[in-house]
């Protein structure tokens, strides 16, 4: 019985190191044709909010504007290839879209604020949160 235990000890051991061998050295699993654009909509959303957190701490509107770039569709040929409902070939707009359905879903005001204050700086308003001082925004900020 010691004998049994014993090999099927060795046995799982072994199948254990060659299976993480041949999964992780031999056979790796790696993607090389994937870009930002061909994300989905949510996922495109929620990069949208963290490049406008980023903002409200910088306040460099190019910079967001370059983090963003990668979500359009006409920087890549795949990206050419969906959907145009699904393409987003303008940044300013498409966070201008992103700000508006977070006020429809009544998401959290932070977010609607850190989205307002993005979408104001690439020159389209959302009238009531960044568009002048002394907004629901200016309350928050502090």
């Amino acid at each position: 019985m010691r004998r049994f235990f014993g090999s099927l000890l060795v046995a799982m051991i072994l199948g254990i190191g060659i299976g993480v061998y041949l999964g992780w050295v031999q056979f790796p699993a790696h993607s090389d044709n994937s870009v930002m654009c061909q994300l989905s909509e949510s996922e495109r959303e929620e990069y949208t909010l963290i490049v406008a957190r980023g903002f409200r701490i910088e306040q460099d509107r190019d910079t967001a504007m370059r983090r963003l770039l990668p979500l359009n569709a006409s920087n890549d040929e795949a990206c050419q290839q969906e959907s145009p409902a699904s393409r987003i070939d303008n940044i300013p707009a498409w966070v201008q879209e992103v700000t508006e359905r977070y006020l429809t879903r009544s998401a959290d005001l932070r977010d609607i604020c850190d989205l307002a204050a993005l979408s104001a700086a690439f020159g389209r308003q959302i009238p009531g949160y960044a568009d002048r001082p002394g907004t629901v925004c200016d309350q928050i900020q502090s």
